[in-house]
């Protein structure tokens, strides 16, 4: 081939790129619509409210605004880390996120594994169905089931306990056993839905790998280890990572919910606090800092895990 062929071959290769791409685009022009929405609401409610980061740094004013509110740097910080308040308030928010990271992840496959084994449909459905239920109550009515059992002095638990002549279990207001509380009502509400994701990946597991394990004389346990948890590897690495992210969250629901001011020494965490310091007293400025302070921690604690699950032979997160 000539040069000036080879130029034009060039040229008109060029010329065709665009055209390639428009037919492209316009062969999964619906794909690319489906994606609309989400982009959308990422934009407006994930994107956008993080040019309110700069409240961090002022002394924000309601009527002033964020263009009008003085500029005082690092002072919210120093006033957070120098509170008083802020090492119990870090200690009850790591101890209940490490908590529900150690006793709910692992439920959420043991579950999962148990309704693997179950052959008997009807039976299988039967426990779905009862332990999905659960995840679509409102803490509110868990917290109304709680204390229709335990509240001290009329709880259905409690009156039993007393009639029969056996010491009374204080639930609610005993700071010894409020942090178990949370977390068994945080297991008994969420482990079915959690196991669902687990259940999943059990079912992309290639069935072959059954079939050659017991040609081996592998039996129900040695499969168990073998294959099915080297199966769901990658899937709980995953979720742990995503769970580290939002190490320093601890639920604030459910524990806004729960918390009253006999266990405010064991149960007040981050988000309580900010919700105090914000909405009831209308400082916006020391909570934003708490904010940009917990998502600063939680970027690394993700980085980092992904990071180490890459070295240890996982997929990570990317």
């Amino acid at each position: 081939m000539s040069d000036s062929a080879a130029a034009a071959s060039v040229r008109q290769g060029k010329r065709l790129k665009p055209r390639s791409g428009r037919r492209t685009f316009w062969r999964y022009r619906w794909l690319y619509l489906f994606m609309v929405p989400g982009i959308i609401y990422y934009l407006i409610y994930q994107y956008v409210p993080m040019l309110g980061l700069v409240v961090a740094f002022q002394d924000y004013n309601l009527l002033k605004g964020v263009t009008g509110s003085p500029w005082v740097g690092l002072d919210n910080f120093r006033t957070v880390f120098s509170s008083p308040d802020f090492p119990v308030l870090m200690k009850n928010t790591l101890l209940l996120s490490v908590y529900r990271i150690i006793f709910n992840m692992l439920p959420d496959l043991i579950l999962a594994l148990m309704l693997n084994e179950i052959r008997v449909r009807w039976f299988k459905k039967w426990v779905q169905t009862l332990t999905y239920g659960p995840h679509f109550l409102s803490w509110i009515i868990v917290y109304g089931l709680v204390y229709a059992f335990f509240a001290p002095g009329s709880g259905l638990v409690t009156t039993f306990m007393r009639d029969m002549g056996w010491s009374s279990v204080d639930v609610l207001t005993n700071s010894s056993v409020f942090r178990p509380m949370l977390i068994l009502t945080e297991i008994w509400k969420s482990t079915g839905y959690g196991a669902i994701i687990y259940l999943a990946a059990l079912a992309n597991i290639n069935q072959e790998l059954y079939e050659a394990a017991a040609i081996d004389g592998a039996g129900r346990w040695r499969q168990l280890w073998n294959v099915t948890l080297p199966g769901v590897r990658d899937v709980f690495v995953l979720m742990l990572i995503l769970r580290l992210g939002h190490i320093l969250d601890a639920g604030f629901e459910q524990v806004y919910i729960f918390l009253n001011v006999r266990v405010y020494d064991v149960g007040d965490i981050l988000d309580t606090w900010i919700f105090r310091r914000g909405i009831e007293q209308m400082q916006f400025s020391v909570p934003a800092a708490v904010g940009v302070f917990k998502s600063m921690i939680g970027l690394v604690l993700v980085l980092g895990a992904n990071k180490i699950a890459k070295k240890l032979g996982g997929s990570g997160i990317w």
